[in-house]
């Protein structure tokens, strides 16, 4: 591996897990990139003022904050993994922790530390590249949502992703549509529950925007007469 790849390496492991000095200049960069994707995808996702929200990936910060203008006697959580995110997370949206309208923590989405079918929406903006093939944490978002609650999920389309090196096969799940689709069928979603919508993020960047609606009654058993 050449010097140039060893950095473009770099660089994608600090966008899987920032870290340290590289990992706040993500942070920064993050910030910026992740704008119109966060707006898209929080307007898809309709808050209501008495909603509890749920960012999976908070980053830098900034959609925790757009969320806790939307809310009134709701709340928004926030999960990283790294405690670099964490840090910046907490200094951008200091306010609002402090009188409780956020609540923001490390760990980790396999095993998300909140009851079931306690969120109403979820967003996640440009993480779902670091979930496992076998989805499990598509599966826990799907314990979180009440009957009718809403997750939002953001990817850049994988043929725009290929351009960008950083984006390697180590650090990284890319996806097209279907590719998107069949993750959330592993989570335990049906079809009828999933939409995705192509989105154009500008600057010739093709996204895909999933919104997945946790049915309201639980679907019948296969030869069930109910």
């Amino acid at each position: 591996m050449s010097g140039l790849d060893d950095m473009w390496d770099a660089m994608g492991r600090q966008l899987r897990h920032p870290s340290g000095f590289p990992g706040r200049m993500i942070g920064q960069a993050m910030a910026i990139a992740n704008r119109r994707p966060n707006r898209l995808a929080i307007e898809a996702l309709g808050v209501a003022p008495e909603d509890v929200v749920l960012e999976l990936g908070f980053g830098p910060g900034r959609a925790v904050g757009k969320l806790a203008l939307l809310i009134g006697t709701g709340c928004v959580l926030g999960i990283d993994q790294s405690a670099t995110m964490l840090a910046q997370a907490c200094r951008h949206n200091r306010r609002a922790i402090e009188i409780g309208r956020v609540e923001l923590r490390q760990g980790r989405f396999e095993a998300l530390p909140w009851p079931s079918a306690s969120i109403d929406k979820i967003l996640a903006v440009n993480t779902v590249y670091f979930f496992r093939k076998d989805a499990v944490e598509i599966h826990e978002a799907r314990r979180l949502l009440r009957p009718g609650g809403t997750m939002a999920i953001y990817a850049t389309d994988k043929s725009v992703m290929a351009r960008w090196r950083f984006s390697g096969p180590d650090t990284h799940q890319t996806f097209d549509r279907g590719d998107l689709v069949a993750l959330l069928r592993t989570g335990g979603f049906d079809d009828d529950e999933i939409t995705v919508h192509a989105v154009d993020v500008g600057y010739g960047i093709a996204g895909l925007l999933a919104l997945v609606r946790k049915r309201t009654v639980a679907k019948p058993l296969v030869g069930s007469n109910v």
